[in-house]
């Protein structure tokens, strides 16, 4: 994925100015900064949930810039908010079944009932099994955990085949104790399906743990990005944003 330089100006004020990098396929990026840098922001032009006052998204050699949120999703754009998206009176399955359907360029519906063997639902059990959510399908949506709910909007985000993945503040909201085993199925969006992630996270441990490389928001410009080490060491970001050396 490329971005060049993306702006955002709403009336007089300028949102984000000339934000610049690439991220090459598999790779994991972290974006961090502080509130009002411009995080979800960004993730928003990425996604077409906003439109940019200038620049361009190129999404596997595809200028996707002018593209809808739909198109996206459909070249290989996937992503979840800071607020869990799930359909909470569906099942567990449900959810990541109508994924799956959808990916395979069926109806989003319900009354699409699965049949026995039905490529949408095998698909849905595989990747709930993956995320640690195979004894939990029958449940209903509402009812799990927080953590849990994580999880499964990565099911589902996986049944589209994603290319791209966008998480928003993933561990928002998660108990201490579903950590690990979340960051254990983000990690697997890398190392199992090979996706290219960029993660809004303010969970600095787990952040760290994760990605190859940290880009760093500070009043909606770009202020650096490169190794975690390199970036916990700079004396501009430290000053920036964490406020003292690390």
């Amino acid at each position: 994925m490329e971005v060049s330089d993306l702006s955002l100006k709403i009336g007089g004020a300028q949102i984000l100015e000339d934000i610049s990098f690439t991220v090459p396929t598999g790779e994991i990026v972290g974006v961090i900064g502080p509130n009002g840098a411009g995080k979800t922001t960004l993730f928003n032009l990425i996604s077409g949930v906003m439109t940019p006052t200038t620049g361009r998204v190129v999404l596997d050699g595809r200028d996707v810039t002018n593209r809808s949120v739909t198109q996206r999703a459909v070249a290989g754009l996937g992503r979840t908010f800071q607020t869990s998206s799930v359909f909470p009176a569906l099942s567990v399955e449900e959810n990541v079944r109508l994924a799956a359907q959808v990916s395979e360029g069926r109806a989003l519906s319900l009354f699409t009932f699965p049949r026995r063997g039905d490529r949408a639902t095998s698909r849905a059990r595989d990747l709930l099994g993956e995320v640690g959510l195979g004894d939990r399908m029958g449940f209903r949506a509402g009812d799990l955990p927080h953590g849990d709910k994580r999880k499964l909007e990565i099911a589902m985000l996986l049944a589209t085949d994603p290319s791209v993945v966008l998480l928003d503040e993933p561990m928002a909201g998660v108990a201490s104790g579903d950590v690990a085993g979340l960051t254990e199925v983000i990690r697997s969006l890398h190392t199992d399906h090979g996706c290219t992630v960029l993660m809004v996270e303010h969970h600095m441990e787990v952040l760290l743990g994760l990605v190859e490389r940290v880009a760093v928001l500070h009043f909606g410009n770009l202020l650096a990005i490169d190794s975690p080490d390199a970036v916990m060491a700079d004396p501009t970001v430290q000053s920036a944003y964490l406020g003292e050396p690390v």
